[in-house]
């Protein structure tokens, strides 16, 4: 009798150990899931499966389009996505709790762009303010909240990039947060719900604000990159256990992204790349109004003709200082969600920051590739509207400082 349980034990085991192996090669072999949302700067994803340049490293990369950033903070966190093209400051969100379940943990894998954002406001401040004109905004919201209770403004993820841009316009134009209404709508309704009224302004990413302006519903105000010159902006955000066991799939991925985002920053492709975004299973927006933002040419509606950026639009590489991702803007975004209020408490900055950014992995990725590598993490460092310096080492004397 005792054979025959030891026996069972034995086979018992055996067959376990096989179904382990089999789940773990099985899983291994599986294709990597890529999400995106339908905003230009998903291109690095895109054009990277596109060019075939997954499959140059070696990686078969199934890429599919998500409805909203909560859709796939979801599918990251429950690994249904391996990985996505992704707010930067979303891990630093969820992780404390603004934007998700405390303690959740999403990896930041590479940057994928900087710049490329804009406030747009609504046909109805037509006239009223201009772009930049950043003393005239607070008289006509005073105005918009008098006349009709309620100022709406709309972002895409709280605590997300677009809720900081948002909110740092606001302190830097004298607008009371606490007296205009801050709302989240995924990025490809917002012109939707501009045009019905939901909203008086909004912050996103290209094309929308250009899809808002080609539409004549509303007018860009500022450009992100009009606040902060090369913002941090999307990063390439993964699954914590497909980082720790796809890690091999993981550089090959890494690789594939880094060259595609070294082919969209030459212009004479970007054309090419509007073109293949603009379509329907992607953006599926006008072709024209992504190649003319994507070139830095801002049609700004409302009748103020073209702004030209010539060196600070949408840029996805600038010879490596884009994708090295910097723990210096992770404590920055932390910090924001203190100076707004989405924190009671300041977090533990730097321990955040080095749990949730593959830092060494990037730069084992880049040196292989022959990507520069920058030296300016942690570096004080100050936004091109807010000159206040930002100090990694010390957000406590930022805060104390900074406006409201």
């Amino acid at each position: 009798m005792k054979k025959v349980n030891t026996y069972t034990k034995t086979v018992l085991t055996l067959l376990v150990v096989f179904i382990t192996s089999f789940t773990t090669i099985t899983a291994q072999n599986d294709p990597v899931k890529l999400g995106f949302i339908p905003l230009t700067d998903c291109s690095p994803i895109v054009m990277a499966k596109e060019l075939g340049l997954f499959k140059k490293y070696g990686v078969e990369v199934v890429v599919t389009k998500e409805s909203s950033w909560a859709n796939v903070r979801d599918k990251i966190l429950t690994g249904e996505l391996d990985g996505a093209h992704c707010l930067y400051s979303m891990p630093f969100s969820v992780y404390t709790g603004v934007g998700g379940k405390a303690g959740s943990e999403m990896k930041i894998a590479m940057m994928l762009n900087v710049n490329g954002q804009a406030i747009t406001l609504s046909k109805d401040f037509c006239g009223k303010v201009g772009f930049k004109q950043m003393n005239k905004v607070a008289p006509v919201v005073a105005a918009k909240l008098k006349a009709e209770k309620e100022v709406t403004f709309a972002m895409t993820f709280p605590g997300g990039t677009h809720d900081l841009w948002l909110r740092n316009w606001m302190a830097i134009a004298g607008v009371n947060q606490k007296t205009s209404k801050i709302i989240t709508i995924p990025p490809p309704q917002m012109v939707a719900n501009m045009k019905v009224g939901n909203m008086d302004g909004f912050c996103v990413g290209e094309p929308w604000g250009g899809v808002a302006v080609k539409q004549g519903i509303g007018f860009t105000q500022v450009a992100s990159q009009d606040i902060w010159k090369d913002h941090p902006e999307k990063a390439l955000v993964v699954n914590k256990e497909f980082s720790e066991k796809r890690r091999t799939d993981l550089v090959k991925v890494m690789k594939a992204v880094l060259e595609a985002c070294i082919w969209l920053d030459n212009p004479a492709n970007r054309k090419k790349a509007a073109g293949m975004i603009g379509k329907a299973p992607y953006v599926n927006a006008p072709a024209d109004v992504i190649e003319n933002r994507l070139m830095g040419n801002y049609d700004l509606g409302c009748n103020q003709g073209t702004q030209v950026y010539a060196k600070d639009y949408m840029l996805f590489h600038k010879g490596g200082a884009v994708n090295y991702p910097r723990k210096s803007h992770a404590i920055w975004a932390m910090a924001q969600f203190v100076r707004f209020g989405m924190l009671k408490e300041a977090p533990n900055y730097k321990a955040i920051a080095d749990k949730l950014i593959l830092q060494d992995l990037y730069e084992e990725v880049a040196k292989s590739m022959k990507v520069k590598v920058p030296n300016d993490d942690m570096k004080p460092f100050s936004l091109t509207m807010d000159k206040t310096v930002f100090d990694p080492s010390n957000p406590a004397g930022y805060l104390k400082v900074v406006k409201k």
